[in-house]
């Protein structure tokens, strides 16, 4: 016989515990009951549990091995819920096989439970089951038609302490989960009070506990909650609406004790302003409200009227908020039991940008010094606006680009000052637009000008036009000729500006440079003091002063340099051959020269310069034109054909020279030329010349003593070798020793410093004399000096060295230079 045992699942999701209090009376009972057939076992699980939830282990309850369930073929064979569970025979548990709602299952019916049986085979047993299904809160109180909701209409005249009862809620839970208590929103007017069923049910009142008042309160509403004692608690909700009936005992009121409007200025008449409110508590035609503006004092009464239907205020008159910025009217509201109620309604006027900025100057310091600092205040402004906040805040500017600018200093007052250093020499004047413009939308401004002139200083030397002058001026001019003017400017003004022309102290050539030149102080015209000399003087550099009037005065200085220019003042002066006294020049032509042969040169020279020294040379005249020509540029005179014994020994030649001036200047010069071979010959021809009987004398012993030396060279070639040397050392030694040269010497090329050249080739000249040539009247100049060998026609044939003019040679400044090779003389013309 199988021993009964109870056996207890409990879930660990669930918390189920064997044997509920209530039941443990039963389960006790249980245990001692003995049948035939095997065991019994209770298992207690909440409803709703899922399906395939385990709900406990047969196998070991019923103390059965797993193979004894399997080979027995457990299974669940009796009972009217058996569907609820399954046996899971490998296992040895049972399980819910589908959904168990206690509701649906057993109702509002405690305990709820459901039983079956097991049967195995081989042998055969049979166990039976009882599952007790424990209710979850699984369901919320629930009032009927809780769509729709409980109304009640109720004078604000009922008495304290009337009740109202409320419909009551249902809960499917049973015990704790089922319905446990009712409660009423909160609210100032009503409670709520709960009953008892006999049969357990609860159902509950609605009592009024202070008056009703339909002008504050016209229609509640109230909630009933019916809640349960389920873990967690479920709640259902119905609404109450209460419906306050009226009684007549309200007078208008305005929503409003004070209306505040804003008002543009400048609105148009019959613009609606504002609308004021004023309501009766009271309903139907006790709150009928009539509005109308009380009596007014000022300008509003004008301005402002109402509507007495809707309340709106409208603009009857001119709005200016230069006037007036506020209005205050006030308004009343009669119902038709003449009930009023008033409010004040206060407008705002809003300024409207309609005034334009007013400038005032109150101080202008015009003309402005040109040293005037930065930040210096030049005028004072007054701005005023009657405009308010953004419509009167004033923006001053001052129109282009202009070394000013405005700072604001007191309230409403603004100094114009200088940004920068001025220039009156840049800018002497400025027109000054200064604009004020407010920041209204949109903006309104106003201009002034004005005239500020800048004064001058000093601060500016006078600039001549040009860095340095150069003038040019021909010699031999007036005294007193305006040669040319300087010119120098000064940006300052008036007498800043005034100039007056120094002449620096400097000097010319040693000589202060106020003896050449004169300079007028205003005009600035430079004059000569006398008449210039271009042989004397090239050049005069000087420098000018231009001073202004200013004071300290300012001045800057400029060079001046005045080129004389060459006139052709000077005619030509013929160096070689020199002719004075009517002298005539002698020279030799052997009769075997050839063409082109070289009788002499005509040296000339021009102190000129340029063009003006620029020499020619012409043959004028001549015994024989076909016989010599004179080189145009050179002067040289050669002959141009073969000379022969029918060409006369004398002949006498007439050379013109020419500068290149305008006009030309010119000098002459007379040669004589003797055509033969030997002294004799020639000195036979020019007998007819007188000569001094010194000169004679002196010339008969020279030819003695020349013959005696002929001779003695004949006699033996070796005495005429050593008497020869002898001779040529001695004259070499006496030339030497003696202070006065023989022939006149001319550097080997005589140039022009200007390029003209009237002598670029180098000639020898032999002149011949007599051993006993010493004591001869032949003279020789000093050192230094210009010596020719000239025949003057009033001696009786001595030959004289004439000195030339030295102050030509010498002369520092003059641009020619004569040069020429040695002249050796080796004979001589008699």
């Amino acid at each position: 016989m199988t021993t009964l045992r109870c056996l207890s699942y409990m879930p660990v999701k669930w918390g189920l515990f064997c044997g509920h209090r209530r039941q443990m009376g039963l389960i006790i009972l249980l245990l001692h009951v003995f049948t035939m057939v095997g065991g019994q076992i209770r298992y207690s699980i909440p409803e709703e549990m899922k399906k395939g939830s385990v709900i406990g282990n047969v196998a070991q309850d019923l103390g059965l091995d797993l193979k004894r369930l399997r080979s027995g073929r457990a299974r669940i064979v009796t009972g009217e819920n058996v569907h609820y569970t399954e046996l899971k025979t490998d296992k040895g548990i049972l399980v819910v096989n589908e959904r168990i709602d206690r509701e649906q299952l057993c109702g509002d019916v405690t305990p709820c439970s459901f039983s079956f049986e097991v049967i195995l085979e081989n042998p055969i047993e049979l166990h039976r089951i009882t599952v007790e299904v424990l209710d979850i809160n699984d369901h919320a109180p629930v009032f009927p038609n809780k769509d729709k909701p409980i109304s009640f209409e109720i004078s604000e005249s009922a008495a304290v302490g009337v009740q109202f009862p409320l419909q009551s809620a249902e809960d499917l839970d049973v015990g704790q989960n089922a319905l446990q208590d009712y409660i009423l929103s909160t609210n100032d007017n009503f409670i709520l009070k709960q009953h008892s069923n006999p049969d357990g049910g609860k159902y509950v009142e609605m009592v009024l506990q202070k008056p009703l008042d339909r002008e504050r309160d016209p229609r509640l509403s109230l909630k009933l909650i019916a809640v349960d004692g389920g873990t967690p608690q479920r709640s259902g909700t119905v609404n109450i609406d209460v419906v306050v009936l009226d009684v007549n005992d309200n007078a208008p009121v305005f929503h409003q004790s004070v209306y505040k409007a804003s008002l543009v200025e400048n609105t148009i008449k019959g613009t609606g302003i504002i609308t004021v409110n004023a309501t009766d508590a009271d309903t139907g035609t006790n709150g009928l409200i009539t509005y109308s503006l009380s009596k007014m004092k000022g300008s509003a009464a004008d301005i402002f009227t109402i509507d007495e239907s809707t309340g709106t205020l409208y603009v009857s008159g001119q709005i200016d908020f230069e006037k007036n910025r506020k209005y205050e009217v006030r308004v009343e509201a009669k119902d038709h039991g003449g009930l009023t109620g008033t409010s004040k309604v206060i407008f705002d006027v809003i300024d409207v940008n309609d005034n334009s900025p007013v400038l005032n100057v109150m101080s202008f310091s015009s003309p402005l010094s040109e040293d005037a600092p930065p930040g210096t205040t030049i005028g004072v402004l007054n701005i005023k606006d009657a405009d308010s906040e953004r419509n009167g805040q004033i923006k001053c500017s001052i129109e282009g680009k202009l070394p000013f600018k405005i700072e604001s200093s007191l309230t409403n007052y603004y100094n114009l000052v200088s940004d920068q250093q001025f220039d009156r020499e840049s800018v002497s004047e400025y027109n000054i637009t200064i604009t004020a413009t407010d920041f209204g939308s949109p903006p309104l401004s106003s201009s002034t000008k004005l005239h500020l002139k800048i004064s001058d200083i000093n601060d500016n030397a006078p600039v001549f036009d040009k860095s340095s002058y150069s003038a040019y001026i021909s010699e031999n001019n007036s005294p007193g000729f305006s040669i040319f003017a300087v010119s120098a400017w000064d940006s300052d003004w008036n007498q800043n500006a005034r100039i007056s022309y120094l002449l620096e102290d400097t000097e010319v050539n040693g000589s202060p440079v106020s003896t050449y030149v004169s300079l007028n102080s205003e005009t600035g015209v430079v004059s000569a003091v006398h008449s210039f000399d271009y042989e004397q003087i090239k050049q005069v550099v000087f420098v000018v002063r231009a001073q202004d009037g200013g004071s300290p005065p300012l001045s800057s200085n400029v060079t001046v340099k005045i080129m004389i220019q060459d006139q052709n003042d000077n005619p030509p002066q013929v160096l070689y051959p020199v002719q004075t006294g009517g002298s005539l020049v002698a020279e030799m032509v052997p009769r075997s020269a050839d063409v082109g042969y070289l009788v002499t040169k005509v040296v000339a020279v021009d102190v000129d310069s340029g063009q003006n020294a620029w020499l020619s040379y012409k043959l004028q005249k001549a015994s024989d034109r076909a016989l010599f020509e004179v080189g145009l540029q050179n002067g040289e005179i050669r002959t141009i054909r073969q000379v022969t014994d029918k060409d006369a020994v004398k002949q006498r030649l007439i050379v013109i020279v020419e500068d290149n001036g305008q006009p030309s200047r010119s000098a002459t010069v007379i040669l004589n030329v003797a055509v033969a071979d030997s002294f004799p010959e020639v000195l036979s021809e020019f007998t007819d010349f007188p000569h001094d009987k010194e000169y004679n004398d002196n010339l008969t012993f020279y030819l003695v003593l020349a013959l005696a030396v002929v001779s003695f060279l004949f006699v033996t070639c070796l005495v005429v070798i050593i008497s020869v040397k002898i001779y040529r050392w001695r004259q070499s030694r006496i030339l030497y020793h003696s202070n006065l040269p023989v022939i006149p010497y001319y550097p080997p090329r005589y140039s022009d410093t200007l390029g003209t050249g009237t002598l670029q080739h180098v000639y020898n000249y032999e002149v011949c004399r007599t051993t006993d040539s010493r004591k001869s009247d032949c003279k020789f100049g000093r050192a230094g000096s210009q010596n020719v060998l000239i025949m003057d026609p009033s001696s009786t044939g001595t030959i004289q060295r004439m000195q030339s003019e030295k102050s030509i040679l010498d002369e520092p400044d003059s641009p020619l230079e004569v040069r020429c090779s040695n002249l050796h003389l080796s004979s001589m013309l008699i």
